[in-house]
């Protein structure tokens, strides 16, 4: 994600302390400043891998020093020093070396700052057989999952949850957001059984696409989202249940896995993303 450069002096010297013993350890780290919490003395940094410590993600870390916390914003690319003592991580130095570019794997959601993928692109038949590709939805908020009509239960649970989402959206947000509900069973699933399952389910197709097509274009789709899917001999379909928040940029920029996000949650997400 970044290159990290050759410790400033002051971080050299804290390292040098460090190594006379004791069950403290400090490290050298690099990351952006995602989320500033200062009542509770905390950051969030999204950071490369920390050598001998934790792989790269994104993590809360302790900060003490009111000096160093007052010094942070959000989207600034930092090295810092993280101190280790086996219970809790707290960072004890910044440098600030820049800014994330919010155009290059980086999105602004609410007020912190998130990594970002581009969606994949695509191009199906919706419920009433026109053609959809996601470049329709440019400046809209798009919501989308994975489903299959023939589900058993994951599926209509799933949407249950997204009608909930629709009708709760306040109308201005409303105007400006895409619901996308794309097959895994794309022999069955005609735009005619879409629109059905769309009825059965309290879908308002309106601002929701129900999509389908050939095989082998769904099956680029769902392995391009990196949906995995396994059709076992009963003819269903195990498959992860996943839900992606793209923004008006095309840019996914959260992942709801299971089902265990509430309709209050992305209804409040995407109104982050409207403001």
């Amino acid at each position: 994600m970044f290159r990290f450069g050759p410790p400033w002096p002051a971080l050299l010297a804290l390292l040098f302390l460090a190594c006379g013993g004791g069950e403290v350890s400090r490290h050298p780290a690099h990351g952006v400043v995602e989320k500033l919490l200062p009542e509770e003395h905390q950051v969030v940094v999204a950071h490369d891998e920390i050598v001998g410590l934790m792989p790269a993600m994104t993590m809360n870390f302790y900060v003490a020093d009111p000096a160093i916390q007052a010094q942070l914003e959000v989207g600034q690319v930092i090295d810092f020093v993280l101190e280790h003592d086996g219970r809790s991580f707290k960072i004890i130095a910044v440098e600030v070396v820049g800014r994330a570019d919010d155009g290059v794997g980086w999105a602004r959601f609410g007020e912190s700052l998130v990594r970002s993928d581009p969606a994949p692109a695509f191009e199906l038949q919706d419920e009433e057989g026109r053609s959809v590709s996601l470049a329709d939805f440019a400046g809209h908020r798009v919501l989308l999952d994975f489903i299959f009509t023939r589900c058993p239960g994951p599926c209509p649970i799933l949407t249950a949850t997204h009608v909930a989402v629709q009708k709760a959206l306040p109308p201005a947000v409303r105007e400006r957001t895409q619901f996308v509900s794309i097959s895994l069973d794309p022999e069955h699933d005609s735009p005619e059984v879409l629109s059905r399952y769309a009825r059965e389910r309290g879908i308002d197709t309106s601002d929701w696409s129900l999509l389908t097509g050939p095989v082998d274009e769904v099956e680029k789709v769902v392995r391009a989202f990196g949906v995995g899917s396994t059709r076992k001999p009963d003819g269903q379909i195990e498959h992860l249940v996943v839900t992606f928040l793209i923004d008006g940029q095309g840019r996914i920029v959260k992942r709801y896995m299971g089902q265990e996000h509430e309709p209050s949650e992305i209804v409040a997400d995407l109104g982050k993303l409207a403001s």
